[in-house]
């Protein structure tokens, strides 16, 4: 089929939409390759994607309505799965017109486009920061998830309320998914593994939060990669059990789902940094610093209703995903 990615020169959606030109679909990509990190690298994923025929660019931003549309008109595609979004917590906290731009007025646009080329399926990237204040391990889609702690959290809560009110007011089936601490080859340049392995092979010292006790839900790209698939194809339904006495925020008598994708193991920081240094074969020089403003101390994964629903447990563990991403790091940088 024809799937249109956004954030197709991103982390997850390069990786996706290879993933599905391998598969035979057709893919359309759509980013506006912002600087917010390495533009060098964003090239080079896109450099793999375009060795397929199957495989469109348009280089556009969501806010950006006019080209929006007109990539809707023009290639129909059957499906669309958003990945593009300005990320980051930290980020969020200096530049939070960036996130309201790309956000909160690509999402609706992206919405608005969906409902008028009668898409089958929205799938859009959440977040594991949806989470914020809640305390109850494991985070649970079925939890209510009203009291974030960032900007960037806050705009991806703004989503999946936006999506839920398209799927009731137009039946448009839409499936949200918090992804939970992506890690692995062709990684974010501004998230810890990238920046510890480059700073440890520098000779530098790594900055340590909250003292290394954060616990995190390390998720393994191609986890993340087969999850969304799994979804992708598994289009959103009614729940026609949901009650309004009793609600359940995962589902809805529309056709809307949430789920959330991790490891199902939290892993204390410390640990991750451990494994690392056994894959560089070097120790690291820590900076142990204080918790980040807008930052939360551990994230958890309940995936028992991705399990349930899609048949699919994400599997690897961060000694065989952190091998991988120190190979890839080291062949394409060349150290």
């Amino acid at each position: 089929m024809k799937i249109l990615v956004t954030g197709s020169a991103g982390f997850i959606g390069s990786t996706l939409s290879r993933r599905l030109l391998e598969h035979g679909d057709e893919v359309v990509g759509f980013d506006n390759l912002n600087d917010y990190y390495d533009v060098n690298l964003k090239q080079a994923r896109l450099a793999r994607l375009h060795a397929y025929p199957s495989f469109t660019e348009v280089r556009a931003s969501l806010e950006d309505r006019a080209t929006l549309m007109d990539t809707f008109a023009k290639h129909r595609p059957q499906r669309v799965v958003n990945l593009a979004a300005q990320a980051g917590v930290r980020y969020s906290i200096q530049n939070p017109h960036a996130y309201v731009d790309s956000n909160l007025v690509g999402f609706v646009n992206i919405l608005e486009a969906c409902r008028h080329h009668d898409v089958e399926h929205l799938v859009y990237a959440s977040t594991s920061s949806v989470y914020g204040a809640n305390t109850r391990m494991p985070f649970s889609v079925h939890d209510n998830v009203d009291h974030p702690l960032s900007l960037y959290a806050a705009t991806k809560k703004a989503n999946e309320l936006m999506a839920h009110t398209y799927s009731h007011l137009y039946g448009l089936p839409t499936t949200g998914l918090r992804f939970f601490t992506v890690y692995g080859p062709w990684g974010r340049p501004d998230m810890a593994l990238f920046l510890f392995t480059r700073n440890i092979l520098a000779g530098e010292p790594i900055d340590v939060f909250n003292y290394g006790h954060h616990r995190r839900d390390f998720t393994y790209i191609d986890d993340i990669v087969e999850g969304v698939i799994r979804v992708l194809d598994r289009i959103a339904a009614p729940n026609s059990a949901w009650s309004s006495d009793t609600p359940d925020p995962a589902t809805s008598l529309a056709p809307y789902r949430l789920y959330n994708i991790g490891s199902n193991r939290p892993i204390e920081l410390m640990r991750y940094i451990e494994v690392l240094e056994e894959c560089l074969g070097r120790k690291a020089s820590k900076n142990l610093l204080p918790m980040q403003l807008g930052d939360v101390p551990d994230t958890y994964a309940d995936v028992e209703a991705l399990v349930e629903d899609a048949g699919y447990r994400p599997d690897t563990s961060i000694e065989e995903g952190v091998a991988r991403f120190v190979t890839w790091y080291r062949e394409y940088y060349r150290v």
